[in-house]
C-alpha cells in the first residue's frame, strides 16, 4: 500500500489531452443542441470564403464528432499514438501536424464535396498512424512498418471510398495519411543529417 501513495498522475501530452478535452466538450454540446452547435462550429462545409466562420471551421471541425462511437474511436487512437509522438517530436510540432491536417482535409472537402459536411478527427488519426510508423527511422531506409501501414490503411480507405456507400469521409483519412507519411519522413530525414 505504501508504494501506491508515491504514484502521481502526470499531464504527459498537453496537445493530445487538449484535443480530447475540446472534442469531448464539442461532442456533448453537439448532442445537447441537437446538432446545431456542431454545424455552427465543429463541421466544415462549403460556405462563403469571406465568412470568418468558414476559416474557423477549417480547423475546428476536427473536434466535432457525429456520435459517441465516432468520438470514442478517434480519441482511442489519439490517446494511443499521440503521447509517443508528442514525446518524440514535441508539443508544438504535433500541434502543427494537427493544424495542417485539419486545414488540408477541410480544403479537400470544400473543393471536392460541396454538399458534404465533414467533422471528426479521423484525418488527424490517420496522420498520427503514418507518422508513428517513422519512430524508428534511419537515414537511407524506409521502415517496412511504414509500407505495411500505408498499404493496409490507405488501401482500405481507397477500397471503401470506391465500393462502400457510407457516411465516412475516406478522403479525409487518405489526406491525413499522406500528410503523416510525408511529414514523418521529412522530420526524420532532418534529424538524421
Amino acid at each position: 500500500m505504501k508504494k501506491l501513495k508515491n504514484i502521481k498522475i502526470t499531464f504527459n501530452a498537453p496537445v493530445v489531452l487538449g484535443i480530447v478535452a475540446v472534442s469531448l466538450v464539442a461532442t456533448i454540446s453537439n448532442h445537447v443542441s441537437g446538432g446545431g452547435i456542431g454545424r455552427l462550429l465543429f463541421s466544415t462545409y462549403r460556405s462563403s470564403l469571406i465568412s470568418p466562420m468558414t476559416w474557423i471551421r477549417a480547423f475546428t471541425h476536427i473536434f466535432g464528432h457525429a456520435d459517441w462511437a465516432h468520438f470514442v474511436g478517434n480519441m482511442s487512437y489519439l490517446l494511443l499514438l499521440g503521447p509517443m509522438l508528442e514525446e518524440k517530436y514535441g508539443s508544438s510540432t504535433l500541434a502543427g501536424v494537427t493544424a495542417v491536417t485539419a486545414f488540408a482535409t477541410s480544403l479537400v472537402n470544400f473543393v471536392l464535396f460541396p454538399n458534404v459536411a465533414l467533422c471528426g478527427a479521423s484525418g488527424v488519426v490517420f496522420a498520427f498512424i503514418l507518422l508513428s510508423s517513422f519512430t524508428s527511422f534511419r537515414q537511407g531506409e524506409v521502415p517496412l512498418t511504414f509500407i505495411l501501414v500505408a498499404v493496409f490503411f490507405i488501401g482500405q480507405q481507397l477500397l471503401e471510398g470506391i465500393f462502400a456507400r457510407d457516411n465516412i469521409s475516406n478522403i479525409a483519412h487518405i489526406v491525413g495519411g499522406i500528410i503523416g507519411g510525408f511529414l514523418g519522413y521529412q522530420f526524420n530525414v532532418k534529424t538524421q543529417k
